[in-house]
């Protein structure tokens, strides 16, 4: 099979990057191979994954998002600002959006290339060997480091993930500092990709509430190594609510690949 000339976007969050397709054709092949193929650094357009853009009927569009194992996945949250960036540049919307996935409704905004995703709610938070456990959409393990910039972030975050307790359904691994009352620092090892990445939206979300769960903020900034964040929480209890991700979203290159 030989489908020729494909459309395809590049964009990127804080270094989080991924391949965009509009798909509302539904003409684009769902196969493992090939987006694996798409996604590799080396003979593909390389990239942390593909999110395809699809019609649907009770919402402005429809995100599938796969890893770049070619998996399809969870919620990515940089990858569904940057749908969100790709969605206004296709004049789908103007300023404001709803949008569903995986694991549910989204509504978004967008200003000036930043964009600001609301996450699904959290119920609870779980303590696990003096860390936390969460899910933002995606599964996440949170842990708490000193030096975090010279700390070993693949070996310790593939342990964790290939855990007995994490390995058969895997987990996101977030290593956190405190850098200021108001900010954190966060490294982030991700399941599909079997990797750091530069930044990780659920897990940034997922660091941040637990900080939140011990102050009385409603707000903290992240850095990451692809750049900054700021996640907007309100606490109820151990559970949060009116969660929103912001930060910048960047259309990188346009292109056409034949998919062989």
């Amino acid at each position: 099979m030989i489908l020729e000339n494909i459309e395809f976007y590049k964009y990127q969050g804080t270094g989080n990057d991924f391949v965009m397709v509009d798909n509302r054709d539904l003409q684009f092949p769902k196969n493992k191979e090939i987006i694996e193929k798409l996604c590799d650094r080396r003979f593909g357009i390389g990239a942390d994954g593909l999110i395809l853009l699809e019609n649907d009927d009770l919402y402005d569009f429809k995100m599938v998002y796969y890893n770049s194992d070619g998996g399809e996945s969870t919620m990515c949250g940089n990858g569904g600002r940057c749908l969100v960036a790709f969605a206004f540049f296709l004049d789908i919307f103007e300023s404001r959006c709803r949008f569903i996935a995986i694991d549910g409704e989204h509504e978004a905004e967008i200003h000036s290339g930043i964009v600001k995703l609301k996450m699904i709610d959290v119920d609870h938070i779980l303590a696990e060997n003096g860390d936390s456990v969460l899910n933002t959409g995606s599964p996440h393990y949170v842990k708490y480091i000193e030096n975090l910039v010279n700390y070993n972030v693949f070996a310790e975050g593939k342990g964790i993930r290939n855990s007995e307790d994490h390995k058969e359904n895997g987990i996101n691994v977030n290593f956190v500092e405190k850098v200021r009352d108001d900010e954190i620092f966060v490294r982030t090892y991700e399941r599909g990709v079997e990797d750091e990445t530069y930044s990780c939206g659920t897990g940034v979300t997922a660091s941040a509430l637990t900080f939140l769960q011990n102050s009385h903020l409603t707000s903290v900034k992240v850095k990451t190594l692809g750049g900054n964040l700021k996640v907007y929480a309100e606490r109820d209890g151990n559970a949060f609510k009116n969660i929103w991700l912001e930060g910048p979203a960047k259309q990188v290159f346009k292109g056409k690949i034949n998919l062989i």
